[in-house]
């Protein structure tokens, strides 16, 4: 630790800051530590850093949310999505693709750094959240964590015990997990979908549970009484929510920035790292406009290196480094154990008299747990499916445990990389659900829905996760605690290192490995 404060001393200094906004990076080149990207992992490493002192500089390839447009709204709702839906599109590309085989759901916008993006692969595309607190922005609050033995089955080295007594309860604090009401969940209209599965689930023998939430309940409960202004309950979720949701923002991000060490730089998309002869890092940034032009290129250099830039942007980041030979002491498996976290989509068609509610909440609060069948584990969340109409649609998306992995290779056609997922290995994830929602529809008289995700007839989206894992896998990429192999003082602290699969919505998981990190790495790693 001393070593890290004498860096700190001798390096970036405060530009201005507020306590919650970012500033401009053009007088900073150089920082005793840098963090890519201000998602889960990226916003526990700035915190930490910033509480022990050292200058911390974050680099952010989208844009600081905090400004409403002419509608006097940060974001825009996702049934009236405009130009700060979608990042650099001139169409949105919503999971649900059509409505009645209609192509009603999307909608043409200018192009403009706006909040979701869907990055393509050939056989896969992954939805990521672009500004200031990364995924937390765009993504459903499902807080969970996951069964115990199973994340034991997935890092047999982590102590499982420490982490469910330490670091999953500290990352749940810091994040404001709180639970919904359930005597107001039996009564309220707003989740009278989820009732309807719960119904439908039960009558299949199946369990449903109750998942934690970072979308503050007191508060939906005041949007309900019509007491608040709607966010939740105004069909807001995949583009931003207004009101309600503890994002990375307020949480995290807040009280790094309120340390008074920490500094964030937006539009500024970190594409190669290399090594200096000293042994510091050095960093090739493109600072873009939002035309999406690059207006400068710029280097930055730091002798604490800490990767949070999501699945997809820190196993790039690496991968490019290792192939090109700036990192060429980067391991094999950069780039591998990658996986979807088992994510399919689906609909079912109910019957008349079970409506599902023309208003309905955009945070969901329980899933259909079908983990403990050993021959077919499947987690369900209860999806919403805010039109404003009675539509008579149950959503899901169910989460499997889907065993296939894929690769990452560099691509020095384009400078990116190609993920090697197929098909076939998302044909595995369906099968599970189906196997599920199969017994489900046979016990309830039900049929499943063909007509919402764009071909015809087409009953499964899984060909989309909204839970990249996988890349720089943690005992593999990484050793132990999330420092990656071949160089010091390079850290991995997003969801590159988990094997693809956690069971659950990940980001509770994410945030309590960074935590390990933060904690090992602060106490360990000194300079000479």
């Amino acid at each position: 630790m001393v070593a890290l404060q004498t860096a700190a001393a001798s390096g970036l200094t405060r530009i201005g800051l507020e306590s919650a906004s970012a500033v401009e990076p053009a007088a900073v080149d150089n920082a005793p530590a840098i963090v890519v990207g201000s998602g889960y992992g990226a916003a526990v490493a700035a915190l930490r850093l910033g509480q022990a002192g050292i200058r911390t500089l974050m680099i952010e390839m989208g844009r600081l949310w905090n400004t409403a447009g002419s509608d006097g709204k940060v974001f825009c709702s996702t049934a009236s999505p405009d130009q700060r839906s979608m990042w650099f599109r001139t169409r949105t590309e919503a999971p649900l693709a059509t409505f009645l085989w209609l192509d009603v759901v999307n909608k043409d916008i200018s192009p403009y750094p706006g909040v979701l993006d869907r990055v393509h692969f050939a056989d896969m595309s992954v939805f990521v959240g672009r500004g200031v607190g990364g995924g937390s922005l765009v993504n459903g609050c499902m807080a969970v964590t996951p069964l115990k033995s199973y994340f034991a089955e997935q890092f047999p080295t982590v102590d499982a015990d420490e982490m469910y007594a330490t670091y999953f309860p500290r990352a749940n604090a810091m994040l404001g997990v709180n639970t919904v009401d359930p005597a107001w969940f039996e009564s309220t209209e707003w989740y009278r979908f989820t009732r309807i599965s719960r119904k439908h689930a039960q009558n299949t023998g199946l369990r449903t549970t109750f998942v934690p939430s970072t979308y503050d309940f007191a508060y939906m409960q005041k949007e309900a009484a019509g007491t608040a202004t709607k966010s939740a309950l105004a069909q807001e979720v995949i583009y931003g929510n207004n009101h309600g949701k503890k994002s990375l923002d307020k949480t995290y991000l807040a009280a790094a920035l309120g340390t008074g060490n920490v500094t964030i730089t937006t539009m500024e998309r970190v594409r190669a790292i290399s090594r200096a002869s000293d042994g510091s890092y050095v960093l090739t940034a493109d600072r873009i406009n939002d035309a999406g032009t690059v207006v400068e290129t710029k280097q930055y250099s730091c002798t604490y290196l800490f990767l949070g830039g999501g699945s997809l942007g820190t196993t790039e980041l690496l991968v490019r480094a290792r192939d090109t030979g700036t990192l060429p002491a980067l391991n094999a498996s950069v780039g591998a154990g990658w996986g979807p976290n088992g994510n399919t989509m689906l609909g079912r068609a109910n019957h008349l008299w079970d409506t599902v509610g023309a208003n309905q909440s955009t945070m969901p609060v329980m899933g259909i747990d079908d983990w403990a069948n050993t021959a077919n584990p499947v987690f369900a969340e209860i999806a919403p499916l805010p039109t404003g109409l009675e539509h008579w649609v149950s959503l899901y998306l169910a989460i499997t445990k889907n065993p296939q992995r894929a690769a990452f290779t560099y691509d020095s056609a384009t400078d990116g990389v190609k993920l090697g997922w197929t098909a076939a290995q998302s044909a595995v994830s369906s099968g599970m659900a189906k196997k599920l929602f199969d017994r489900i529809n046979s016990a309830n008289v039900t049929i499943y829905r063909t007509d919402l995700f764009g071909t015809p007839s087409r009953t499964f989206a899984d060909d989309f996760t909204y839970h990249p894992l996988g890349g720089c896998v943690l005992g593999k990429a990484t050793d132990n605690y999330g420092r990656v192999k071949g160089y010091s003082k390079l850290y991995v602290t997003d969801g590159s290192l988990v094997p693809g699969s956690i069971g659950v919505n990940p980001f509770v998981t994410i945030t309590a490995l960074a935590e390990r990190t933060m904690a090992r790495v602060l106490v360990e790693d000194t300079a000479p």
